[in-house]
């Protein structure tokens, strides 16, 4: 039994595919067959079974990847933390962060992080998603930050505040409430409103504020996300609860302070509590926070 045997018998487990494994493995068919073989001869146990044109694992194979996806995990931690230890100041970064940190947060944190000197031969993996997708995959080790909004069924996970979030109403400047600099959302009843989808995690802030009020609103539509539902705000189709964007200070429409705001609602850095970070990881967790407190504060004013 070998390390590469191990790697092929993985990914075969997970696609249940000789021809797509063998692809990705770069690898011939056979070469994935007979190493497979030559496997099971070893373990004495028939890892996989014909299951119509594809294959599935068999009990002993769904036991045997439990280990060997633990001792890969293990292998792969230790090479990355070896890379880390003779080359501190380089590597990649695994950031993970929701849609409303794309246009300006993130790329002025990453630009003010890569142009020191010692972190310029950084790089960087980005992804978007919900917040559920960001635990799942910090979990998975897919990530090794994530810019989300704090969970409270996740003991595994550390939130810490990154980022007071605060949620405005908008409406076009011909609108009835666009006289006021704030409102009441009680007084937004007869008015249909352009949600958030279920989606979007700020769906969940918008639906906990209006039973914080006790009201029902008029939905004229739902949308996944907040450039589209400003959009549709410019041109009356309804009005909307949204984070404070920069993009909104450049649109045709009216920010009203909501009078009957929760508890701050903060966009969290989160990190899994209990697994190793290389150096540079470390230091920009630090550099994030920091950042944070200054930046994007004077940036929305």
């Amino acid at each position: 039994m070998n390390l590469k045997q191990l790697y092929y018998f993985s990914t075969l487990a997970k696609l249940e595919h000789y021809t797509k494994a063998a692809a990705i493995l770069s690898i011939t068919q056979p070469s994935l067959s007979h190493a497979i073989s030559e496997l099971e001869k070893e373990l004495g146990a028939n890892l996989f079974e014909k299951h119509g044109r594809n294959i599935r694992l068999t009990k002993y194979g769904r036991l045997f990847l439990h280990y060997v996806d633990r001792a890969l995990h293990e292998i792969e931690t230790g090479q990355k933390k070896l890379r880390d230890l003779a080359s501190p100041s380089q590597g990649i970064i695994e950031l993970a962060f929701i849609y409303s940190l794309g246009p300006h947060f993130v790329p002025n944190l990453i630009q003010a992080f890569s142009s020191q000197e010692k972190f310029k031969d950084v790089s960087f993996t980005f992804s978007q998603g919900t917040t559920s997708e960001m635990m799942k995959g910090l979990k998975d080790g897919k990530f090794d930050l994530a810019f989300s909004l704090p969970v409270d069924d996740e003991p595994e996970i550390e939130f810490t505040p990154l980022i007071h979030q605060e949620m405005v109403l908008i409406a076009p400047y011909d609108h009835p409430l666009a006289v006021n600099n704030s409102v009441d959302l009680k007084d937004t009843v007869q008015y249909p409103y352009i949600l958030f989808n279920e989606k979007n995690d700020f769906r969940r802030v918008t639906n906990q504020l209006f039973d914080h009020v006790g009201i029902i609103p008029k939905i004229a539509c739902e949308v996944e996300e907040d450039n589209t539902i400003a959009g549709l705000v410019t041109v009356n189709y309804g009005i909307a609860i949204m984070p404070r964007i920069l993009s909104l200070k450049h649109l045709n429409v009216k920010m009203l302070h909501i009078q009957n705001q929760l508890p701050e609602q903060y966009i969290s850095l989160a990190r899994m509590k209990n697994r190793y970070l290389c150096p540079t990881t470390e230091f920009f967790q630090e550099f994030a926070l920091q950042y944070s407190k200054h930046s994007f504060v004077l940036a929305l004013q």
